[in-house]
C-alpha cells in the first residue's frame, strides 16, 4: 500500500523519466527543402515511432526547421498537438510536392487537422511561418518529390 505522498513522488519521477527521454533522443536524418526562394531544413518522419511522436516535448524550433512526415501510402491523413509544446501550421503536400492545404494547430491540442485530399507528406514548421513567407495552398516545396519532367 502506498501513501498519497508516495504516489505524487512516483509520478513524479516518472513524468521527469518520460521528459528526460523525450530530450535525449536522437536528432532524425534531416533534408533540405525550398519553398521557391526559402530553405528549409526538415527532420524527416517516416516511420510510426517518428511519426507518433514527431515534434512533441521541444520547447522550440530553430529558424527554417520543422518535420517532414512520410507516409507509405498516399491518404487523408491528420495531425494533432498532444504534448506539443510550440504553436505549428502544417502543409499537406501531394506527391508532386504541391502544397493541398496549411492547417494552423494550437499547442497540447488533441484536435484534427487533415489533409483536403489524399497526400503522402505533411510538412509542420513554426506556426506561421509559411504566410509570413507568402507561401500558400498550390506552392510547391522541392525537394520532397522527385519532379515529372517537363512535357
Amino acid at each position: 500500500m502506498t501513501t498519497d505522498s508516495s504516489v505524487h513522488v512516483a509520478v513524479a519521477a516518472a513524468l521527469a523519466l518520460a521528459a528526460g527521454i523525450a530530450a535525449a533522443q536522437p536528432a532524425a536524418p534531416t533534408v533540405r527543402l525550398n519553398a521557391g526562394i526559402h530553405l528549409i531544413t526538415a527532420e524527416v518522419a517516416d516511420n510510426d515511432a517518428t511519426r507518433t511522436r514527431g515534434l512533441m516535448f521541444r520547447e522550440s524550433l530553430a529558424p527554417n526547421h520543422g518535420m517532414l512526415f512520410v507516409f507509405e501510402r498516399k491518404g487523408i491523413h491528420c495531425m494533432w498537438m498532444r504534448n506539443t509544446l510550440i504553436p505549428l501550421s502544417v502543409a499537406f503536400i501531394d506527391d508532386d510536392g504541391r502544397i493541398v492545404n496549411i492547417e494552423d494547430m494550437a499547442p497540447q491540442t488533441e484536435t484534427s487537422h487533415c489533409a483536403r485530399t489524399p497526400v503522402r507528406y505533411a510538412l509542420e514548421m513554426s506556426r506561421g511561418w509559411f504566410a509570413s513567407r507568402g507561401i500558400k495552398p498550390g506552392a510547391v516545396i522541392d525537394g520532397i518529390a522527385p519532379r515529372a519532367p517537363a512535357r
